[in-house]
């Protein structure tokens, strides 16, 4: 079956004391968070990894406290994409790596998600490349890759054909300051790898303004939401017909 024929839904954890008795009910111990979770969600992308890579144990326990059909998405460490930017890192990937690859068919792809970059970093998106495609070139081929940036005026073919080249996945963010997936979608063919990837973050600046807790809705977002399910719908049908 095509990892695309159908959406996954999930969110970017599953321990967060915010949601006892709200999404969690009364009762329920954090170590039962995340099998309770997979019973509702078929995916979770694992925002602690960014941080700092996992112990085998912990994923271990992962994979052995959800169903079959779950998938994992993990975020690979700041060290490599944010403070070493992708140079002389190979003893911290390979730390990672070995970590993610416990989950064996749960693991869905290893994210590299990237800040936005000043001049100072890296003046085009040709330096950019220039700096991720050796990188690229070294990741392991058993374990799919994808990649988000946050520099929106680099968001054009050149950066579409060049994961598509590298088979891999482009991360599209419904995001406060960068285009909207469904007009990516629209403008560009943006699958660029084994499955499409929309993540919903919206404007967090304005929400920590709101709400200290994360257990409520504050900004009815609603109308970006359908839109992005319109993107993910056309990620579907373009997979069907091209894609088999």
């Amino acid at each position: 079956m095509n990892s695309m024929e159908k959406i996954l839904v999930g969110t970017c954890g599953w321990s967060y004391k915010d949601w006892e008795g709200h999404f969690y009910p009364k009762g329920v111990s954090a170590g039962e968070y995340l099998s309770y979770y997979s019973e509702r969600f078929p995916i979770v992308e694992v925002d602690s990894t960014f941080y700092g890579s996992p112990r085998p144990q912990m994923v271990q326990g992962w994979r052995e406290r959800t169903p079959e059909p779950f998938r994992f998405s993990l975020k690979v460490p700041q060290t490599i994409t944010h403070e070493k930017l992708l140079l002389d890192c190979q003893k911290e990937l390979e730390e990672f790596l070995s970590a993610a690859r416990i989950l064996e068919g749960k693991l869905l792809c290893c994210v590299l998600q990237f800040g936005f970059f000043n001049s100072k970093m890296f003046a085009t998106l040709n330096a950019f490349l220039d700096r991720l495609g050796p990188f690229l070139e070294l990741w392991p081929k058993d374990v799919p890759l994808a990649v988000e940036i946050r520099n929106k005026y680099w968001m054009k073919k050149q950066f579409s054909d060049f994961l598509r080249n590298h088979a891999v996945t482009w991360v599209l963010a419904d995001q406060a300051w960068m285009p909207m997936p469904e007009e990516m979608v629209r403008k560009l063919d943006a699958v660029t790898g084994p499955f499409g990837y929309i993540r919903l973050l919206g404007d967090r600046k304005a929400v920590d303004e709101l709400t200290p807790t994360l257990n409520k809705t504050v900004i009815d977002r609603s109308e970006q939401i359908r839109s992005d399910v319109r993107a993910a719908s056309s990620w579907q049908s373009k997979c069907r017909s091209s894609c088999t």
